[in-house]
């Protein structure tokens, strides 16, 4: 017992070694050394470290060309014992333009990444560092901060100092074959810096960062993206020459290059092969027609299939403008979507795709909504439009009105936005990365593509003529077509209640069914259809959400967390990421066609499986998407030994896509 009692007093004298040193800090800024190791192991002769440097709001710090102005950290290390040298790497910087002056570094925090040489391999050090930092706001304020690690003999790794130290790694410019960037012509003269390059995978959002001496400095690219954004041409105004070799550090969407740029005689040419922005928008119409076969908007569809059987014995012109209408609607809420998302982004608000559908308010007048269409395809009531317009289109064979045809092409643009399809991704992506007109340009080419089939019709109103003659079996159709939408409702219900509560959610199935019996029971249909949708929309702004205590996962998961990724990773774990939510029907598709079901669901058992909920909003699930140039979902990600960056799977998974990247990323 005696022997017990002074184990454990000499196991809690002993004082514990931490993998960091004590943070110091200084006027705008706190910094402290981190080891992965947190000793020595015998026989080791370099040591992974890290400088953590974090900045106070506004603030920014250096790369090693910092630019027009600016200094790159100045590191001491003569005070250190059994360190031979220290190698300090950069992670890729970030522009920054204030006053029209142009400085390359970063914001809120930077880790360098360090290998420490050791002078006596296995033997204890002592990393002393004085680190002279100059960081900027509106002025200017020289920073010199002392840290002190010790590393004694032994010890293990720190998870946590691994996972900080392996994503900033991650950071740092490769080779440009190693990015699948390569530059192909590069010319510089007095006037300008000028250059062509090509890109494995298209470029989304790439700079350019020169070095050419102590003193060179250069102005904004001028950037030109052909090819599908697999080429760029870039011209840099040279603003203050330089001398020596000329090297080019290239950034795009989290990868990053630095490469040595062989000067030709004469400036390349701007290709004349068609913009990025144009194959954007034939990436959008594609993605925009084929979400026309996705769960989302075949009740939608089906609403348009009787309305083009009721239309089938009228005139051409009838068929061709209630189509029209369709189209028309359509465009509205996309060009309609795209202000408001202009808007949004100017005023610095983060936006993605579907993420309406995390609103409380907006599910229950969409909900509303499809009730008052059930009803009307039901035969309850009918949409016509009235005064001297209703008497027009009587004229012209017209029962139903375009009003009803417009509303109609807006609910299936409505009802589209929870979905992802192939190539949307990509154009979503493109155009929220981009200005206004990028932004208004995709969203009206993604309208063009899911009203396309509308428009055949418009163009050939004898198509519906084709159509089997009206009788009974039409009734019959009509009322399948009314229980889809209904059981849309049903489905709608469900998202609100994992959105808001199971109390709201039945509060405001309650009133929709109330709104659902006065249209099926009585008269004045248009005083019931607006007191029941401003029934249903104050009791959703009125009823108090629920906070939720934990996220939500499938059972098989665990909690997404994007640190968790890091320090598996560091460990040698595979992880496999999957972002989801409840209005998200392509998401579901996926989990039941391919993530639980046979090999794939046997080789993520394998993995540690984080999952991500993003039913109800949630800012660090947006700010991961937004790292991956991602602003929708479905996203799945498989991150690894052989892929610490992550391979992100397409929108529409098969089992081969999803071993494939398990695979790889497991190395």
């Amino acid at each position: 017992m005696i022997r017990l009692i002074i184990v454990f007093a000499l196991f809690f004298a002993t004082p514990l070694v931490a993998a960091t040193s004590d943070p110091v800090r200084g006027n705008a800024v706190q910094a402290r050394l981190l080891t992965v190791e947190d000793g020595v192991s015998p026989g080791e002769a370099t040591v992974s470290a890290g400088l953590q440097v974090t900045l106070d709001d506004g603030w920014k710090t250096y790369w090693r060309s910092p630019g027009e102005v600016g200094l790159p950290p100045d590191l001491d290390w003569s005070g250190s014992d059994n360190v031979a040298s220290v190698d300090l790497a950069y992670p890729a910087p970030t522009r920054f333009v204030a006053f029209d002056i142009q400085n390359f570094g970063y914001a809120k925090e930077v880790v360098y990444p360090l290998t420490v040489i050791l002078e006596d391999p296995g033997a204890p050090a002592r990393l002393a560092l004085r680190a002279n930092l100059l960081v900027c706001a509106e002025l200017c304020i020289p920073e010199t901060l002392d840290m002190v690690l010790n590393l004694p003999a032994g010890g293990g790794i720190d998870a946590a100092a691994a996972a900080t130290l392996s994503d900033w790694i991650g950071r740092v410019p490769k080779t440009g074959a190693e990015a699948g960037l390569a530059l192909e012509q590069v010319h510089l003269d007095d006037a300008a810096l000028t250059l062509t390059a090509t890109s494995a995978v298209p470029l989304v959002n790439p700079d350019i960062f020169p070095e050419h001496g102590d003193y060179a400095s250069f102005g904004t690219p001028k950037i030109t993206l052909t090819n599908g954004g697999r080429a760029l041409h870039a011209v840099l105004p040279v603003l203050s020459p330089g001398d020596g070799a000329l090297t080019l550090t290239m950034t795009d969407s989290g990868r990053a290059a630095t490469m040595e740029a062989p000067l030709g005689a004469t400036a390349p040419p701007v290709s004349r092969q068609t913009s990025t922005l144009w194959w954007m928008m034939v990436i959008a119409a594609l993605g925009g027609l084929i979400l026309n076969v996705m769960p989302c908007v075949l009740p939608v569809l089906s609403m348009k299939f009787a309305s083009a059987l009721r239309a089938r014995d009228k005139s051409a012109a009838r068929v061709r403008g209630g189509f029209l209408a369709s189209v028309a609607g359509v465009l509205v809420f996309f060009l309609g979507l795209a202000v408001v998302i202009i808007g949004l982004k100017a005023a610095g608000v983060s936006v993605g795709w579907g993420v309406q559908f995390q609103q409380p308010v907006f599910l229950a007048l969409m909900i509303g909504l499809i009730v008052v269409f059930a009803a009307n395809m039901l035969g309850f009531f009918h949409v016509n439009l009235s005064s001297d317009a209703m008497t027009r289109m009587a004229r012209t064979e017209a029962h139903g009105g375009w009003g009803g045809d417009f509303a109609t092409g807006m609910f299936a643009a409505v009802m589209a936005t929870p979905c992802s399809a192939p190539f949307l991704g990509t154009a979503v992506t493109y155009a929220l990365t981009h200005g206004p007109l990028e932004i208004v340009a995709v969203f009206a080419a993604m309208g063009l593509g899911l009203s396309l089939p509308y428009m055949l019709v418009a163009l050939r109103p004898s198509l519906v003529q084709r159509l089997p003659r009206p009788g009974a079996w039409m009734r019959t159709v009509q009322r399948m077509l009314g229980g889809v939408l209904l059981l849309t409702a049903g489905w709608l219900l469900t998202v609100l209640a994992a959105s808001a509560g199971w109390t709201n959610a039945l509060i405001i199935g309650v009133l929709a069914a109330v709104l659902f019996a006065g249209l099926a029971f009585g008269r004045n249909v248009w005083a019931k259809v607006g007191g029941g949708m401003i029934a249903v929309v104050l009791a959703a702004v009125l009823l108090p959400v629920p906070d939720r205590a934990q996220a939500r996962v499938d059972a098989g998961w665990e909690v997404f967390s994007e640190e968790r990724i890091q320090a598996e990773v560091a460990a040698g774990e595979t992880v496999f990421v999957d972002v989801t939510a409840d209005w998200c029907l392509t998401c579901k598709a996926n989990k039941r066609l391919v993530l639980e079901r046979g090999a794939v669901a046997d080789a993520i058992s394998g993995t540690v499986a984080l999952q991500a909920d993003w039913t109800r909003p949630d800012e660090e699930i947006a700010a991961f998407l937004r790292s991956n140039d991602r602003f929708g979902i479905p996203f799945n990600a498989v991150y690894g030994p052989g892929a610490p960056e992550g391979v992100v799977l397409p929108e529409l998974l098969t089992e081969d896509t999803v071993l494939e990247a398990i695979a790889r990323a497991g190395g």
